[in-house]
């Protein structure tokens, strides 16, 4: 099988341009690819992961990915999937989150002399000459096509504004600017980016001629992917001191049956021969292709030490009921009102629910116990000695927290 082939029997590839010319490339190690990525925190999470490891698929079979921080671009906003204005970062902010992505990124991609490389788009889009940009750029876009491009369109009707129209020339000289400066032919991107990606193909062989070798691949449920990102505590973060290696395992630990083999295709190492066995599981086996799934992104996230760390864990929890190794919070004085803490707050606190309007919602539904007992009060309170040697709170059937004072 081709790699090429192999992104599409794992289900990555949705839309191409150019298709013939991009096996070519590909199969044969000479694509030089970027995927841009969004400075908008100070760590990467599971919603980046198929964009990650499908750079490192690639540069596995001798091609060469370019990380694209967007520290320009991230100054002015994608109107992509959004019904508001993206909030404005400063420039400082922007390159402390640069910093952390690259150190995170290296985990999945090798730096190491020149097989890949990582660049910020402020190099170039922030010293750029606004008159210039009409010219050499602007004059290429057409205003009328633009706006019948998704990202747009789904803003009209709330408002798009001026800075957040020019997201596309500024993505499309991205690649551009790429093509010039290091030879790459090639973008990747979420099936969102699709208009800005055909863009940045356009504007090199308008500008350049018929000659320029440009294409783009998007990948399939990228904007899927994204959701994957958010689960009802928030985001699932890469880095260690946001989500921990014990909860990331337990996120994935916790798909959804109807995903956990998708998952499987599209985010592991593992050879399809061994998946294809799998597509016949139901029932106590599909928990266990939750198991391999969760092992393997952890293994390749945090290393095989935590991964197998966190396996052990989950396993001594819920196959034995031992909170020993389960996440836990310590409590500060300032926590309690008159040595009490309501069981609102006991959930926000411990970060099993990140308000006070879900935990209601948790224990009115049923879905919370402390200790092994169910809570159904939500005015239920615990002063300070309860947490003497520790109180087991539970949210739901898989969400454990060990709480201290």
């Amino acid at each position: 099988m081709t790699v090429y082939d192999e992104l599409v029997a794992r289900g990555l590839i949705a839309q191409v341009t150019d298709e013939d010319e991009i096996k070519e490339l590909v199969n044969n190690g000479k694509a030089t690819f970027y995927i841009g990525f969004d400075p908008t925190a100070d760590s990467l999470h599971v919603g980046h992961f198929m964009a990650l490891c499908l750079m490192k698929r690639l540069q596995m079979a001798g091609n060469k990915p370019i990380a694209l921080i967007g520290g320009g671009t991230a100054m002015i906003g994608d109107p992509s999937g959004r019904t508001d204005m993206r909030q404005m970062m400063t420039q400082e902010t922007i390159q402390h989150n640069c910093d952390c992505f690259k150190k995170q990124m290296s985990r999945f991609i090798d730096f190491s002399d020149g097989k890949a490389l990582m660049v910020n788009n402020a190099d170039w889009l922030m010293d750029l000459n606004y008159i210039q940009v009409l010219r050499e750029v602007g004059a290429h876009f057409s205003v009328n096509r633009m706006l019948t491009a998704e990202c747009y369109k789904q803003r009209m009707e709330k408002g798009l504004s001026f800075l957040e129209f020019n997201y596309m020339i500024m993505q499309s000289y991205d690649f551009y600017a790429l093509f010039q400066k290091y030879g790459c032919n090639m973008q990747f991107g979420g099936d969102d980016q699709w208009s800005n990606m055909l863009g940045g193909t356009e504007l090199i062989r308008r500008k350049l001629g018929k000659d320029a070798y440009a294409m783009t691949i998007t990948l399939l449920l990228n904007s899927e992917g994204k959701k994957m990102g958010k689960t009802q505590s928030g985001a699932v973060w890469l880095d260690p001191n946001k989500t921990s290696p014990f909860d990331f395992y337990q996120y994935w630990r916790n798909v959804a049956d109807a995903d956990v083999l998708k998952c499987i295709r599209m985010l592991t190492f593992l050879p399809l021969e061994e998946i294809d066995k799998m597509d016949s599981w139901e029932g106590a086996q599909l928990n266990t292709a939750k198991e391999i799934l969760a092992f393997e992104l952890t293994k390749l996230v945090h290393g095989q030490e935590e991964a197998q760390k966190a396996q052990d864990a989950a396993k001594a929890l819920f196959s034995r009921g031992n909170a020993a190794d389960m996440p836990s919070v310590t409590l500060k004085e300032e926590d309690f009102t008159e040595g009490a803490i309501d069981i609102l707050s006991l959930l926000v606190k411990s970060g099993l629910t990140p308000s006070r309007s879900e935990a209601r919602r948790a224990v009115e539904q049923g879905g919370v116990s402390v200790n092994g007992e169910k809570v159904g009060d939500i005015k239920t309170v615990y002063g300070t000695d309860s947490f003497t040697e520790g109180m087991v709170l539970k949210k739901g059937k898989k969400n454990f927290r060990k709480v201290l004072k």
